[in-house]
């Protein structure tokens, strides 16, 4: 039997429940005692809540002037060891000169960030071995010559590339319903 949470029995018993979730509740409770002695423990806990609403008085009054006379001390305070010293940003070494350091900074990591990104890859020419994916299947070429691996009806291909010039492809024959994987190798 699964008994319904405290938070649903102190609900049911202050009548904040959904009539369907009442129903249930009210339900449950007629085969449950140690659930219904629940609902009217918190049902006496609602009662004397009333009780404990009523705050002690507040001097709100004497708390803010306290608050101000704080406020006040502390500024006084702050005056009082405040050094004649100039701002760092009235100071000379922060005008030109740390501007430029900064934009020379930037300026730095974007070219070798540039540098280090690597040339961008070039075409393949006509007579060097070539491996590439194409809509039947994964076929390497060199010249005139090809070779292809197809994969006729395959509905989902996954392709895998490696950087030494590899090509792989895993699909599932839907005629058979067995996997298969090929992989391509130029050298």
């Amino acid at each position: 039997m699964k008994h319904p949470s405290q938070e649903v029995l102190a609900l049911h018993a202050g009548g904040d429940l959904g009539w369907m979730a009442r129903w249930k509740t009210a339900r449950h409770l007629v085969g449950c005692e140690r659930c219904a002695l629940g609902v009217a423990a918190f049902g006496k806990l609602r009662e004397t809540l009333p009780d404990l609403k009523q705050i002690p008085e507040v001097p709100w009054n004497r708390i803010a002037a306290d608050m101000r006379g704080n406020i006040r001390l502390g500024l006084a305070a702050g005056e009082c060891v405040r050094s004649s010293d100039r701002p760092l940003r009235d100071s000379p070494l922060f005008s030109g000169a740390r501007a430029t350091l900064a934009l020379a900074s930037v300026l730095a990591l974007t070219v070798t960030g540039l540098m280090l990104e690597g040339p961008a890859p070039r075409m393949a020419r006509a007579n060097e071995p070539m491996v590439q994916a194409t809509e039947n299947g994964i076929q390497s070429r060199s010249g005139d010559q090809a070779f292809g691996l197809m994969h006729s009806g395959a509905s989902s291909v996954t392709y895998t590339v490696g950087a030494q010039g590899t090509l792989g492809a895993r699909y599932t024959d839907p005629e058979t319903g067995n996997v298969t994987m090929t992989k391509v190798y130029v050298e």
